[in-house]
């Protein structure tokens, strides 16, 4: 990249040159996002959780039952989803308020 490049920087809404972008960038995973079951317990990947609500899975045609365990999920980045296998469900993800820690 050449000195005068610039890229836009969303999180300030601001162009600042492609050097600070870069090192701005690398700092990122300083902050992960904590992400939170139903009762405040903090989840990480590899947990197991279970469902406090009957959900109907959209697509699937299935409906998971309150009680049903969910092993090793994995975090999405987001703050409200986890990502998890079901027999018979591919690509499952759940949102952390229906569900609590084992």
């Amino acid at each position: 990249m050449a000195d005068d490049d610039y890229v836009y920087d969303e999180a300030s809404g601001e162009w600042v040159s492609a050097a600070d972008a870069h090192v701005t960038t690398s700092g990122a995973d300083a902050d992960p996002i904590e992400v939170r079951d139903s009762v405040g317990n903090l989840l990480a990947d590899g947990d197991q959780v279970t469902l406090i609500k009957d959900l109907t899975v959209k697509g699937a045609g299935q409906t998971l039952k309150r009680g049903t365990l969910i092993k090793s999920i994995r975090l999405t980045g987001d703050a409200q989803e986890i990502d998890c296998r079901y027999d018979g469900i591919k690509g499952l993800v759940l949102r952390a308020e229906f569900v609590r820690k084992r």
